[in-house]
């Protein structure tokens, strides 16, 4: 026997189960749109995300998109992305190929649904520092360009993905202090830097002769001798333990 995997259209996203069947019925209701198929992708490893695919009499808007089905389905089962296509690739038989659909090459889309109180703390932010935590955000969700007002979780940004950029920012910026319930409470670029400025030991309002460490990129090897370090570490836990 070789397992193929499920039979049906059902994935299990964060800990929520999800039928796409329900989410395409829900799409195809849509004024305008004349069929609808949705797949979870995993870009990132870890990272897996619903990506709707449609094709339209007229140009698909996501932020409509997004809007009709918060009417629908709650916000786990709302797509993080919408591909408009011409016509869906088919296999000989004529049925659709999902496995030929292509990633998206957009953006996730940013959510309206109502949020919690964002903090903005009161320091301003060196330039440097700034610029390293938009790369972090861009490796960790996949977007190119960061505003300063860009809200992590606007972006795509979901409790695992705020665990990886925690850590990130600990280790590439040297903030030992930062807590994991601080990028829910500064979910913007521009308030978590005022929050990790603040946490470095900065003043209210930060100088161009500051001496925030400037951001260096780590590389695989780096990231090897750190793994390799905590692991050697643990060893040494546990040997004490038994002695």
């Amino acid at each position: 026997l070789t397992f193929l995997g499920r039979a049906d259209h059902q994935v299990k996203l964060r800990g929520f189960r999800i039928e796409l069947g329900e989410i395409e019925a829900a799409l195809q209701n849509i004024t305008g749109i004349k069929n609808a198929v949705v797949v979870a992708r995993e870009a990132t490893p870890g990272d897996v995300r619903l990506v709707a695919y449609l094709t339209a009499t007229q140009a698909v808007e996501p932020k409509t998109m997004r809007k009709a089905l918060l009417d629908r389905l709650p916000d786990y089962m709302v797509p993080s992305h919408f591909v408009q296509l011409d016509e869906f690739p088919v296999t000989p038989n004529k049925k659709i190929d999902r496995n030929a659909l292509p990633a998206p090459t957009t953006q996730p889309v940013k959510r309206d649904a109502p949020k919690p109180e964002v903090l903005q703390p009161d320091v301003q932010t060196d330039p440097r520092l700034q610029k390293g935590l938009a790369e972090i955000w861009s490796e960790v969700l996949g977007v190119s360009s960061i505003a300063p007002s860009d809200n992590f979780f606007d972006l795509g940004g979901h409790s695992l993905l705020a665990v990886q950029t925690h850590r990130a920012i600990r280790e590439r910026l040297d903030c030992a202090k930062l807590s994991i319930t601080d990028i829910f409470q500064f979910p913007t670029l521009e308030g978590l830097s005022g929050r990790v400025s603040a946490l470095r030991g900065g003043s209210r309002v930060v100088s161009e002769t500051s001496t925030v460490a400037e951001f260096k990129p780590t590389t695989a090897t780096d990231r090897a001798k750190t793994r390799s370090d905590a692991m050697a570490r643990r060893r040494a836990m546990r040997a004490r333990r038994q002695a």
